[in-house]
């Protein structure tokens, strides 16, 4: 029976492959226009993007100065788990895909992060966490 199944599914691709059209058709012309219409655009003649140009140098995240500690408890709080406060605080991806795959450290990591982060909205101060790229960040 599974001998009977594989060799018909191998004559059902070979006769949909067949019948497949695969014709493409390149207008040569058009994108030779379209390139000659285009406008050479550099960094320098983007203004409003300007504050993003200076964004993931020497590790240091742009908007630094703008973390709020009570928004990052309250992250931990609901969210922790996920790690998105973490990302909130401009942790490496690496780091944030293990505490997801890890369940916030079975946890207890998730629970440390928390009790941290409620001494750093008491003491409005959470800047030794921003950018923190260990996966345990006390």
């Amino acid at each position: 029976m599974k001998k009977l199944l594989t060799v018909l599914m191998i004559a059902f691709i070979g006769i949909i492959s067949t019948q497949a059209n695969t014709s493409y058709h390149l207008d040569d012309a058009a994108i030779d226009d379209m390139f000659a219409k285009a406008e050479m655009v550099g960094i320098n003649h983007m203004e409003p993007l300007a504050p993003l140009a200076d964004m993931g140098y020497a590790g240091q995240t742009y908007f630094e100065e703008n973390k709020d500690p009570l928004v990052a408890f309250l992250l931990s709080w609901f969210l922790g788990y996920l790690g998105i406060h973490r990302a909130y605080m401009g942790t490496s991806t690496g780091t944030i895909v293990a505490y997801i795959l890890t369940g916030g450290g079975c946890g207890i990591v998730w629970t440390i992060d928390w009790i941290m982060l409620l001494i750093g909205v008491m003491n409005n101060d959470i800047s030794q966490y921003i950018d923190n790229p260990r996966f345990f960040m006390w």
